[in-house]
């Protein structure tokens, strides 16, 4: 079983190292690469303002932000839920750089340490578009990914797009061989594989004429070479 968060944050600035924070964080489940509907979400009280700059980018206001809980209290349901899994976050180290800075704050390891790899898809996107954009915008105009309900960034709102982006992007990677899961009366799922249906290829046959036609070429070929062509010795071996 394969089992990757896409992870978002909202900050209240750029720079964990100048006190900015982490005031909201949303993750999607992908188990096998399908969608599981186990997300983890929360708005955190960050203890300070935003920067005017990061006010208008997600909207959450210190009003908001006031009642919520802090980094502290929800540290552990979300260790507890990231535990071992491969993370997938667009442009990684803006992200883990918070993570790291709110996990010292508690004195815990970095937020690395507590997961399997961490998969950036805006190095994927830039080796698979070089030159292009590669915003999450950008990337769901390419991929037909509807955003047209996102108005301010939210982080599981932005979770969810880049979701939906990252198993766009990865579809190749897939085999022809997919695995499915089975549920049993007994309520346990097997793995079964089973082979992609593909569709007939379609076989067109040369006409009299282009026979002819490729017939009076090999005929002169083998007159020049006074019949020592391939064909005809591979034809008279088998005789």
């Amino acid at each position: 079983m394969t089992r990757q968060i896409v992870l978002d944050t909202e900050t209240t600035g750029l720079n964990p190292r100048s006190g900015d924070r982490i005031i909201e964080i949303g993750c999607v489940e992908l188990v096998n690469r399908k969608l599981t509907g186990n997300n983890f979400h929360r708005y955190i009280n960050p203890e300070r303002d935003s920067e005017e700059g990061a006010l208008a980018v997600h909207g959450l206001t210190t009003e908001f932000l006031r009642d919520k809980p802090k980094f502290a209290e929800i540290i552990d349901e979300l260790r507890d839920y990231v535990s071992g899994a491969e993370i997938v976050i667009h442009n990684a180290p803006f992200d883990v750089a918070f993570l790291n800075a709110e996990f010292a704050l508690l004195d815990l390891p970095e937020f690395p340490k507590h997961v399997g790899p961490v998969i950036d898809t805006l190095v994927q996107a830039k080796e698979l578009h070089p030159g292009k954009k590669n915003s999450l915008d950008a990337l769901c105009s390419r991929y037909g990914i509807s955003n047209a309900h996102r108005k301010l960034h939210g982080a599981l709102l932005d979770a969810e797009l880049l979701a939906d982006v990252f198993l766009a992007m990865s579809r190749g990677q897939n085999s022809l061989t997919m695995e499915m899961q089975v549920e049993h009366q007994d309520g346990e799922a097997q793995d079964q594989s089973f082979d992609a249906v593909l569709p007939d290829v379609l076989v067109l046959a040369a006409s009299d004429a282009e026979l002819e036609a490729h017939n009076a070429v090999l005929s002169g070929l083998d007159k020049d070479s006074k019949g020592k062509t391939v064909w005809r010795m591979e034809a008279g071996n088998s005789a």
